[in-house]
């Protein structure tokens, strides 16, 4: 298996499913295609950005190859667009935004712990760059359009971005090939993120503080 193109190819559908996912939101709340685009560039980049400046790997990804900028952007003018295909099937829109979010979380969190791990840092800084990666581009598409991030709210979201992290990291601990423990992990993380989005799993609450 070609190692380089499991990950390149991973990258690009992490960025175009979350730029979707931005586009989406976009249209959910009325905004201008212009709008669009740039909550779909930052929710499709914003990750791969912070993953970046962790590792101080400067500059970042998308100035080095603007491909991804082009990438993203376009991302998410077709989820604006493609949101308009079920207008007023505002659930539809919200189902679509989901799963188009965890996907691009089940991507990035085994892009994140991988360059945690090339760079050569300690396992447990591989987790955090891969929940960090999955999870800042989603929450700074919602703060944008004055949402609740998804992270900060009661379902099982991060928690499905660390399993995949802890699985690529235990399958490469273990000597799995890269390749396929990527694939593998990504898919782990995604089908616990689609198991909370269909079973409605979630993390209990404390409730109201008085």
């Amino acid at each position: 298996m070609n190692v380089a193109l499991v990950f390149s190819t991973l990258d690009y559908i992490g960025i175009v499913v979350f730029a979707l996912s931005g586009g989406i939101l976009a249209a959910r709340k009325h905004l201008d295609p212009f709008g669009a685009a740039v909550v779909g560039a930052v929710a499709g980049m914003g990750g791969g950005t912070l993953r970046d400046m962790l590792l101080g790997r400067l500059p970042v990804y998308w100035i080095e190859a603007p491909h991804y900028l082009l990438l993203a952007l376009a991302g998410g003018v077709i989820g604006y667009y493609g949101s308009e295909l079920v207008r007023g099937e505002e659930g539809a829109r919200l189902r679509a935004l989901v799963w188009a979010d965890g996907a691009g979380l089940a991507v990035f969190c085994v892009l994140g712990a991988q360059a945690g791990l090339a760079e050569g840092a300690h396992w447990t800084i591989a987790l955090v760059t891969g929940v960090m990666s999955a999870a800042f581009g989603g929450l700074l598409r919602d703060i944008m359009v004055n949402d609740v991030p998804l992270i900060l709210r009661a379902d099982v979201y991060a928690l499905a971005a660390l399993f995949g992290a802890s699985v690529y990291v235990g399958a490469v601990s273990l000597d799995i090939p890269t390749g396929p423990a990527a694939v593998g992990a990504a898919l782990a993380a995604f089908i616990l993120r689609g198991c909370a989005i269909i079973f409605k799993w979630s993390i209990p609450p404390i409730g109201r503080v008085d």
